[in-house]
């Protein structure tokens, strides 16, 4: 992979991953029309998830490091309680001792639910992972796919707006919100698109529906990462390959912090509509394209 064509897949990443027209389908399509072929298969992807990730970090800076602290507090607590439990198995009824409330803050109950979404996506990731491989490797599928996404966009704008946070959502509605990201981990299924259109459908704040699907692909992106561990031990990263990929990533985590930015406008004001059409026109491209080519 050449220099330019690390800049290339990185732009395509920071576009396309938090903007609703899928950062994986536009790759897959990007490496098929132009037959690049990646020394590494996955893991270059995973490395410009890892610069989309830290964009995440730098927008919602506080409410990551509250989310860790909080999280790190309800562990402490459930530790707690668990020795508290033990311990009131060999006590008699008057003496028992009480457990100590976890959730006792918006942002414990926001870290819970992210776990909730988590669970979903991590099983459906698994159960999908060989669909994706060879899907990313056939132009129809992610064509397909995006044109899939073009309906679930055209539905987002229809959302009535909600009003549900931190502290009102249900745990019901973070588990579906996480079944809606493990589908979109099909190449083509915008993940962002998906995510905030059924926070939207469940009910939230516009605002909490944007920071909600980009904070729980946190431990989505990090879950991927730890599966294609293995490309990082025996892939050659000598001589000019490494530069290639820091500029990709670079690229990637600048021009991501910027759709982060965008995001928050686009659902605001309701603009999903010219993303729907985009990723009509884009899928409907490539599935022309596969049986032409």
């Amino acid at each position: 992979m050449s220099f330019w064509e690390a800049i290339i897949m990185g732009l395509i990443q920071g576009l396309t991953e938090f903007l609703p027209v899928s950062s994986s389908g536009h790759l897959a399509i990007f490496k098929n029309i132009f037959h690049i072929q990646t020394e590494t298969g996955l893991l270059y992807d995973v490395m410009l998830h890892m610069a989309t990730l830290g964009a995440i970090c730098v927008v919602y800076w506080k409410d990551v490091k509250e989310l860790f602290v909080n999280g790190c507090c309800m562990v402490g607590l459930w530790i707690s309680n668990g020795v508290i439990w033990i311990s009131n198995c060999f006590r008699k009824q008057e003496e028992r001792r009480p457990f100590k409330p976890v959730l006792t803050s918006p942002y414990r109950r926001f870290v819970l639910m992210v776990i909730i979404s988590t669970i979903p996506t991590g099983i459906l990731g698994i159960l999908l992972e060989k669909v994706i491989g060879s899907a990313s490797e056939l132009l129809i599928l992610p064509g397909i796919c995006l044109i899939l996404t073009s309906i679930i966009l055209f539905i987002a704008d229809r959302a009535k707006p909600g009003t549900k946070d931190a502290g009102t959502a249900t745990y019901r509605n973070s588990f579906l919100i996480g079944l809606a990201q493990g589908v979109a981990t099909l190449p083509g299924i915008s993940r962002s698109g998906t995510t905030i259109t059924a926070c939207l459908l469940s009910g939230f704040q516009k605002e909490f529906a944007v920071k909600y699907s980009f904070i729980m692909s946190i431990p989505a992106i990090l879950g991927a990462m730890i599966l294609q561990i293995k490309d990082f031990t025996t892939v050659d990263l000598s001589g000019g390959l490494i530069w290639n990929y820091i500029a990709g990533m670079l690229a990637a985590g600048i021009v991501g912090y910027i759709c982060i930015k965008t995001m928050l406008i686009v659902v605001k004001k309701n603009r999903f509509t010219i993303f729907s059409i985009y990723c009509l026109i884009a899928g409907l491209v490539s599935v022309a394209f596969y049986f032409i080519a």
